[in-house]
């Protein structure tokens, strides 16, 4: 989408503020980035119709904005704009909210339904699938401390559920080892908590942290557990491009076809939870979910079973 030219200084500030509070809370990179812009849109649509302050905000501003947005035309493809960014938009304006309530600021009214789309199926692995990808680890690198590395993240990644961006802000002293216990000081709106961590996985964090990683060149400079070959702390491109490795060294096609992230290993190990009979505020927790609605998504399993 073009950029929006904003001439409302106090919506500027806010816009500014909204985005170093997304920061602070830990969001990806990427999201930093769309949540500012989409908001803009809405300020500017405010500006449009005169309403030049959020307290003047009303329940049919934003019943009016979303009417617009659905009738507003796609100016990348043509054509309207998909559900999937219709519900974009509808979580940047819960998230705005959020930031208000948190900065002492008057909340807006939100009475907006989710829209269908065809991705509600949530995407995850299978257990062979899991199997064949912590297998590959054996061969998927021709140095062992990259196979040791690649285990270890697949651990973090799908037994114990963390986010790609908790991952790569692991630090050493945060794997509590007599305690089997992994602590999350940087996960989603900077919320904390202790993930359980089986004598099995403990073992590969182990091994990768006192015989893999210290085989990288910066490994001593750094306090974090996953580094790389050029710097002391991993980039979500390098973590993107080992799960590839991995997935390519399964030499399962099908695999390959699943297009596997991070975040589907986070759906995966939820989901097995879910049909080995967990329950979901145990699984809400493990997630580090703030809400239960949010765990809730994985609940399709139960229906499709």
């Amino acid at each position: 989408m073009k950029k929006l030219a904003l001439k409302n200084e106090s919506y500027k500030a806010l816009m500014k503020d909204f985005s170093q509070w997304l920061d602070i809370l830990g969001f990806s990179s990427s999201m930093q980035k769309s949540y500012p812009s989409q908001l803009c849109e809405f300020f500017c649509w405010l500006e449009q119709h005169n309403i030049n302050h959020i307290s003047h905000i009303q329940k049919e501003h934003i019943g009016s904005y979303y009417e617009y947005l659905k009738q507003r035309p796609n100016k990348t493809r043509g054509g309207a704009l998909s559900s999937s960014y219709l519900n974009a938009h509808q979580s940047v304006l819960k998230k705005f909210n959020e930031y208000l309530k948190k900065h002492q600021s008057t909340p807006f009214n939100i009475r907006i339904n989710r829209e269908k789309t065809a991705d509600d199926k949530i995407r995850y692995c299978s257990k062979e699938d899991i199997q064949q990808l912590f297998a590959a680890c054996g061969y998927s690198h021709d140095l062992a401390r990259f196979r040791a590395r690649h285990k270890a993240l697949l651990v973090c990644l799908y037994s114990l559920g963390m986010r790609r961006n908790e991952v790569l802000n692991l630090q050493l002293n945060d794997i509590l080892y007599d305690k089997e216990r992994v602590f999350v000081r940087k996960g989603k709106n900077y919320k904390e908590r202790f993930i359980p961590v089986n004598h099995y996985n403990l073992q590969i964090l182990e091994d990768y942290v006192f015989d893999g990683r210290i085989n990288f060149r910066r490994a001593t400079a750094s306090d974090y557990v996953f580094v790389s070959e050029r710097s002391i702390k991993m980039s979500g491109t390098a973590l993107e491009h080992s799960l590839k490795q991995i997935v390519k060294a399964t030499g399962n096609e099908e695999l390959s076809e699943k297009q596997i992230t991070p975040h589907m290993l986070r759906h995966s190990i939820a989901t097995h939870f879910l049909q080995a009979g967990m329950k979901i505020e145990d699984i809400q927790q493990f997630l580090g979910h703030s809400s239960l609605e949010s765990t809730q998504i994985y609940t399709h399993i139960l229906k499709a079973t």
